[in-house]
């Protein structure tokens, strides 16, 4: 009998979160293994060995191959899992469109959102002091710019980035924004159609969403606890 895939996780980690849903979504037989960054789990050297050797999350084996970088990982599952054409369509150059997305991304809203969350939230927790109002201000400008160039390049009367069915763009760009609207950040305020769309694609995704997001929360609110290496573990895994 075959082994099942395993996937590494913590849902502090927004690529974490898009991928546990991806999987459930489009029912892929998974084992979900957590990883929690807040203990340093993902530092260690069995970890670096059995699972990922740049030891980040999220993480996969596949049959015996391991494989890191959120990216990577969806364009593997996409091939060699069986999954449903709307979440990476071959037609009409959805699969270019979904790419340009990812890797305009990497560079603007998964930099603008993480930044923002690191000000705010991480790095007082950190250092266990108050938010640096001049940094969080930074930080907001650009999150406001970046989400700006979002509405006006991605989104547009349709109801999600590819039109009527929703895509890997769409789950990995909500996974995204929550990192900074899960602390208070109002990214609808005069985006109209970034509204809808985020609406849209959380109803879409349904208990999928739901669930993971509420561990999302969970988390957030748990974190006081943690030791000095766990700590310096969310730092290095929320940039990921």
């Amino acid at each position: 009998m075959a082994q099942p895939l395993k996937f590494y996780f913590d849902f502090l980690n927004q690529s974490s979160r898009a991928l546990y849903i991806f999987l459930e979504a489009s029912k892929i037989p998974f084992e979900a293994i957590p990883i929690s960054m807040l203990k340093g789990e993902h530092l260690t050297g069995e970890f670096r060995d059995k699972v990922n050797r740049f030891r980040k999350l999220p993480a996969i084996t596949d049959h015996g191959y391991q494989l890191s970088e959120n990216v990577a990982i969806f364009r593997h599952l996409a091939r060699e899992k069986l999954v449903p054409e709307h979440w990476y369509p071959r037609r009409q150059l959805g699969r270019s469109r979904i790419d340009e997305y990812l890797a305009w991304q990497q560079t603007n809203m998964g930099v603008a959102c993480t930044d923002y969350f690191q000000q705010k939230w991480l790095v007082p927790y950190l250092q266990k002091t108050r938010p640096a109002e001049n940094a969080v201000n930074v930080a907001g400008k650009q999150l406001e710019h970046t989400l700006n160039d979002f509405e006006q390049l991605f989104l547009n009367s349709r109801k999600f980035m590819l039109g009527n069915n929703i895509s890997f763009a769409d789950l990995s760009a909500i996974c995204e924004i929550d990192q900074p609207k899960s602390i208070g950040f109002n990214a609808f305020q005069n985006r109209n159609k970034l509204a809808r769309w985020y609406e849209a694609v959380r109803d879409e995704l349904g208990p999928y969403y739901k669930d993971v997001h509420a561990e999302f929360e969970a988390k957030l609110k748990q974190s006081s606890g943690s030791s000095s290496q766990g700590q310096q573990g969310v730092a290095q895994a929320l940039k990921q």
